[in-house]
């Protein structure tokens, strides 16, 4: 089970997410790994851009082709970032880009095994359990801030 908060990073990855709305809500997606729920996202592959990579993590995760925007944030702080996968990724201290996207067509998720389930959510009401990293990315993001964060 992916443990947040972990120590002593083996490797650094880099990862984007996005705050997909629609309709005044965002989308959110209840992970598999670990049965919280979070931002969809992933890590960026070899060869891809980072805007790339959050169009297809989305996509992936939920089936929803989306318009990227502005970026939110940079999280890096090792503080906060270490995720320990318990697999062979180990302990990765994860770098993320945050992104704010615009969901425009729903389609048939690509990698349905990561995701329990998902739907949109107003700010005030978000299900739980939630991923600890992506609280503070959905409050910059609700900050509505034109330049983005590092953290």
């Amino acid at each position: 089970m992916t443990q947040y908060f972990a120590k002593d990073p083996e490797s650094i990855g880099l990862s984007v997410s996005a705050m997909v709305w629609r309709a005044g809500k965002f989308l959110l997606m209840r992970r598999s790994d670990n049965g919280h729920w979070g931002l969809p996202g992933g890590f960026v592959e070899p060869g891809e851009s980072v805007s790339e990579a959050a169009r297809r993590e989305v996509f992936e995760e939920t089936g929803w082709s989306v318009e990227l925007g502005a970026l939110i944030g940079v999280y890096s702080d090792p503080a906060t970032q270490v995720v320990d996968y318990q697999s062979d990724r180990g302990r990765v201290q994860v770098v993320n880009l945050c992104f704010r996207a615009e969901a425009l067509m729903q389609g048939e998720p690509t990698t349905p095994e990561e995701t329990l389930e998902m739907g949109f959510f107003a700010a005030d009401s978000l299900p739980s359990p939630f991923v600890p990293i992506h609280s503070v990315r959905i409050e910059d993001g609700l900050m509505g801030r034109v330049e983005a964060v590092v953290r």
